[in-house]
């Protein structure tokens, strides 16, 4: 008999007594959090500072720069509220549902409505969301993501369930202990909602330059502004305006900008295409994946069974199958296969069990006893069958999933070796997802290798590859028969279709791949996944999976497509390579003002520019090239380390400008190479800009030629706001200059740019 559960009145008494669950905090960010974020950063914490600065002695004129920082912010926080809508939208879609008995009748709820002392029904597949006692039922659980054990734990009347862990097989009755933050998975919410971390070369390349740049860049401004006061007796409207030049051009304050609109206009166009990316930086994550795992059922396959036939073993009688109709309906399971089974053959109540064992993943069969018949085991042939007969063997080789009924005179042991009478074999098929084949191939072509990995049969997995139209179908392997030694780099290197897999050897075939140097993405569906996924860089979890995987991982497929698997790594490609390609760009002037102002300060020298001059080139060389072509398709395969990788880029034209500069300071006069050596720099930041955008197309041409044009404009139009009205003074030195910073460029490009391989990451 079921319990009955709590009355609507006791509910009502429990949340006034506030003894409701409450969820952890949503990974979403809040609207305050996202203002805040993009509000209170140390850049625009030192931008404000120059403008105060500048304002306080009257160079208005100079204080453009801060109509770019504001339109800044308010792009980043409309694209990043713009997106957070769309994935809060998405994420209802993923919300726990718990099953409760309230007045003798199950009703299913969202978690958070659950109370202290409400009876919850447990079934395989399901995430625990309060710590519950169990008061009628017993079930497997798997409790890796809190203890780190993988091996399953049996749990009956009286045993106590964490919240966080997960049933694996079985159906039980618990009573709700602990609620919100009582809860023990409220003190490991990281460990369940974000797996093994997350990595991010974009934000941590960001979190170096912005600690340099503070080293550098507070020193540096007080050494300007006092060398320009003491030694050169500049007015203080000089000393601040020279000094906030060589600060605003040590901030390559677009990027951080670029970085986040980007990677949330990724996730909004993901989010359109009903992919739910749980965190921005997984984005990036994907980007990098070279090899993709993928469990078989559920994600090459749609996981919806259907029973094609059955094939006697052995005589059986009315009576067997009386008491296999009994053994249906008092299951625990829930899965898609016993659904299947339940289509097929007509549950009955005709005999209740005295005992049973829950089918386990790990043990691939569960059991039941009748008094005076026996006992009944469902399970692989595998485990069931000394010798499979050939009619078994070729439906297997059709990618058939093979489940045997058979008989024994006690409960076999969980641990000990099996002997029963086989009855019957039920073929069951599992239908391929739409387009499969070409997802796969698509794939391949694209340099990501393919990982098949499940639980099934080795030569079902292997059929169902054929299938799929995978080419390395061939190359399988049934990690039954694997010691755990044996499970090394090259073994997973070697295969590409692993059968009869434990959730333990999934986890460690994601391990090995990453000793190998490679960037893993694991999908899946199932608890028995829960702990490859938790091990892989990208985690993919499909809508249709359990709780406890779609909580966990960075992506959910929400409508279960695998052929949206390219959209995905395609997006994670075009954000870190459109960045990647434009980020130089915006170093360039970060080490050249770094170097000229140290040159300045030694040589006792004015920073040779003035705000709105590098105002300017913020906007037309950097902001708008960057920004107008970021949602550009680029599915290159990534390689390489950002920071490392842009910075090779940026230094050629960087070390460019400071030649430049020692050029016009030895042959010009004094006080008139500074303009000079302002086209030089617009002019090779401007072919650094060109260079990045090349090949060429329709888009990159029109932007190319407004950055021309745009800046032209401004020099033409407004020469006496931009102080560049002394270039006339030396015509000569600008194509020698000019050629001669040409020349450096291009050499040490070829050094230090395209000189050295990239090393994978």
């Amino acid at each position: 008999m079921s319990p009955h559960g709590l009355s609507q009145k006791q509910v009502e008494e429990r949340i006034a007594k506030g003894l409701q669950n409450t969820l952890p905090p949503s990974a979403s960010k809040t609207n305050g959090q996202i203002f805040k974020e993009n509000i209170c950063t140390l850049f625009n914490l030192l931008n404000f500072l120059i403008a105060i600065a500048l304002a306080l002695v009257g160079a208005w004129s100079n204080l453009l720069f801060i109509a770019i920082i504001l339109l800044n912010l308010v792009i980043g926080i409309a694209q990043e509220l713009h997106a957070k809508k769309l994935v809060d939208e998405l994420s209802l879609l993923i919300v726990p549902k718990a099953t409760v008995i309230r007045d003798g009748q199950e009703v299913q709820i969202p978690v958070e409505q659950v109370v202290q002392d409400d009876v919850m029904i447990l079934d395989s597949g399901q995430q625990i969301c309060c710590d519950s006692v169990i008061i009628e039922g017993e079930s497997e659980v798997n409790e890796s993501l809190l203890t780190g054990e993988s091996d399953p734990i049996n749990k009956s009347i009286g045993d106590h369930l964490l919240s966080g862990s997960s049933i694996i097989s079985g159906k039980c009755f618990v009573r709700v202990e602990h609620v919100g933050a009582a809860n023990y998975v409220s003190k490991v919410t990281a460990e369940v909602r974000s797996g093994s971390g997350l990595h991010s070369q974009l934000l941590d390349a960001m979190r170096k330059v912005t600690r340099v740049t503070t080293v550098l860049i507070i020193p540096l401004g007080i050494a300007l502004f006092l060398e320009a006061i003491l030694l050169r007796h500049n007015t203080l409207y000089d000393a601040i305006v020279g000094s906030a030049a060589g600060l605003l051009g040590m901030l390559p304050k677009g990027l951080v900008l670029l970085i986040s609109v980007s990677l949330a206009a990724g996730t909004a166009k993901l989010a359109k295409k009903k992919v739910l990316v749980q965190n921005l930086y997984s984005l990036e994550s994907l980007a990098y994946v070279d090899t993709l795992c993928l469990d078989k059922t559920g994600t090459i396959t749609t996981g919806k069974m259907t029973v094609e036939q059955v094939i006697d073993l052995a005589p059986h009688t009315e009576t067997d199958m009386e008491y296999w109709a009994s053994y249906l309906h008092y299951s625990d399971d829930n899965n898609e296969t016993y659904q299947a089974l339940c289509r097929h053959f007509t549950p009955k109540e005709t005999h209740e069990p005295d005992a049973k064992i829950a089918f386990s993943s790990a043990r691939k069969w569960g059991a039941m006893r009748f008094d005076g018949y026996g006992c009944l085991v469902l399970g692989a042939p595998d485990r069931l069958l000394t010798t499979l007969p050939r009619q078994l063997e070729e439906e297997m080789e059709k990618g058939s999933r093979i489940l045997i009924l058979a008989k024994c005179d006690e409960l076999p042991d969980k641990e000990g070796r099996l002997e029963a009478q086989g009855l019957f074999a039920i073929v069951l098929s599992d239908v391929l997802r739409k387009d499969v084949d070409q997802t796969l191939d698509y794939f391949r072509k694209e340099g990501v290798d393919i990982k098949i990995i499940s639980g099934d049969h080795v030569k079902a997995v292997s059929a169902i590859a054929r299938k799929a139209g995978f080419q390395d179908y061939q190359s399988c392997v049934d990690m039954s028969d694997v010691r755990e030694e044996d499970l090394d780099e090259e073994f997973v290197n070697t295969h590409a279709v692993f059968g009869r897999v434990t959730p333990m050897q999934k986890k460690q075939i994601v391990t090995m791949l990453q000793k190998s140097g490679h960037t893993v993405a694991m999908t899946g569906d199932g608890v028995n996944d829960l702990l490859a996924l938790q091990q892989a860089d990208c985690s993919i979890a499909v809508a249709a999976g359990s709780d406890a995987v779609k909580q966990m991982s960075q992506v959910v497929l929400l409508e279960s497509d695998f052929s949206s698997l390219p959209s995905v790594l395609l997006e994670g490609r075009r954000v870190v390579n459109n960045v990647t390609r434009v980020a130089g760009i915006f170093f360039i002037k970060t080490l050249y003002s770094v170097a000229v102002s140290l040159i300045c300060v030694l040589m006792n020298m004015p920073f040779p520019f003035i705000p709105i001059q590098v105002t300017l080139i913020d906007f037309m060389i950097e902001a708008w090239p960057s920004f107008a072509t970021m949602l550009e398709p680029d599915p290159a395969k990534v390689s390489g380390r950002f920071l490392s990788t842009v910075m090779r880029r940026a230094f050629p034209f960087a070390a460019a400008v400071f030649v430049s500069m020692f050029v016009l300071m030895a042959y010009s006069p004094k006080g008139d190479w500074q303009n000079t050596l302002y086209f030089v720099v617009a002019i090779l930041s401007m072919l650094a800009v060109i260079r990045s955008l090349i090949p060429l197309n329709l888009l990159r041409v029109i932007v190319c030629v407004c950055m021309v044009v745009g800046f032209a404009a401004a020099v033409v139009l407004f020469p006496g706001l931009l102080h560049l009205t002394q270039l006339e003074a030396v015509p000569s030195l600008f194509p020698l200059t000019f050629v001669i910073a040409l020349l450096v460029s291009i050499i040490l490009y070829v050094l230090f740019a395209n000189g050295r391989k990239p090393k994978q990451r």
